[in-house]
């Protein structure tokens, strides 16, 4: 096997983002995955990739502004490489608003969004009557923000490695690892984590999520009350996600997907009658600070990290890729305060 620059350990949305952007720089890289490509929390279904309310602006909501910005010509280049669809579509989202206070404060935030958006995308207060969801709320007005987009977790991780073959790049089972490297293997890489420095780097945090039957496909998506429901371009519209701190098995769905699925019908008319297609759990990687940990890795020279994307990994995976290409190939640390130790 011919020698490469650096070695990916782990073919989840980060390692296939980072394995990108070291690709496009010229770099030699190998991605190795004994489970697979997306056999983790990059395997769930619900795709949902939306921005932080636009107020108490932080590195972080900046951080991930920059990536959903980007998103648009990441998919539509990884799509071109390797001829494989991400299924990403920037369609918006709407949120009932329940009183007078909320109204307010969302008018607030729309004009916060004028500026920290950089005039790229609106966060507006919105009638609902009429919204193809049937939803309604007491004051009938909502939330649409037009920067929200959706995807889909697995057509994205296929297209990630289509187009990382196209460049001689393959996901391998097993092999030497060579060169720099990148750990990026999600909730078991936290715990290995945590065992390295006897202290805690964080932990996962199991979700259940469910696909229905109903064609919204070019609808926005919806969040109420805590629920995500996001449309998808195949006809079906996905559910999620439950937050669990405890649980017996990693991957088993069990009756906390079953409420879940039973409170979407009930507060989304358009889904009473929407047949369930599929169920799905599995545990999410979540750092101590919350934050995506992107760093050196301790006591490691040559040795970095790319973990932790609890909810937002694929909304922020088009940064993530360049930031770890600038620390790992180029020394240079362009990575937000706070995303490290």
């Amino acid at each position: 096997m011919a020698s490469c620059d650096v070695t990916v350990m782990g073919a989840g949305i980060f390692g296939l983002s980072c394995a990108w952007a070291l690709v496009q720089r010229g770099a030699k890289v190998r991605v190795i995955d004994p489970f697979g490509p997306g056999a983790g929390a990059s395997g769930g279904v619900v795709g949902a990739l939306a921005p932080h309310v636009p107020d108490q602006w932080n590195p972080k909501k900046q951080f991930q502004l920059q990536a959903l910005l980007m998103a648009d010509r990441y998919w539509a280049a990884v799509t071109e490489a390797g001829g494989a669809p991400s299924s990403y579509a920037r369609t918006g989202r709407i949120q009932p608003l329940a009183d007078q206070a909320a109204v307010t404060l969302a008018q607030q935030r729309g004009q916060n969004a004028v500026d920290l958006w950089q005039g790229q995308a609106v966060w507006q207060v919105v009638p609902l009557a009429g919204n193809a969801w049937g939803v309604g709320s007491a004051s009938g007005l909502g939330v649409f923000d037009s920067l929200s987009a959706r995807i889909s977790p697995h057509r994205a991780v296929a297209a990630l490695v289509a187009a990382l073959r196209a460049r001689g790049v393959a996901v391998a089972p097993d092999a030497p690892q060579q060169g720099q490297v990148i750990w990026a293997t999600g909730y078991a890489g936290i715990k290995d984590l945590t065992a390295a420095l006897v202290r805690s780097a964080g932990g996962g945090v199991k979700g259940q999520a469910a696909v229905l039957a109903c064609d919204l496909r070019d609808q926005p998506q919806l969040f109420i009350e805590a629920l995500h429901a996001i449309p998808h371009a195949d006809g079906t519209v996905a559910i999620g996600s439950t937050s669990e701190n405890q649980w017996d098995d990693d991957s088993k769905v069990d009756a906390q997907v079953e409420a879940l699925i039973a409170r979407a019908r009930d507060l989304v008319p358009a889904l009473r009658d929407a047949p369930v297609v599929a169920r799905w759990a599995g545990v999410r990687p979540k750092a101590k600070s919350r934050a995506p940990l992107l760093a050196a890795y301790p006591d490691r020279p040559g040795h970095f990290i790319a973990n932790g994307g609890f909810k937002i990994g694929f909304g922020v995976a088009p940064m993530v890729g360049e930031v770890m290409a600038d620390l790992v190939l180029e020394g240079r640390d362009t990575i937000p305060a706070g995303f490290g130790f």
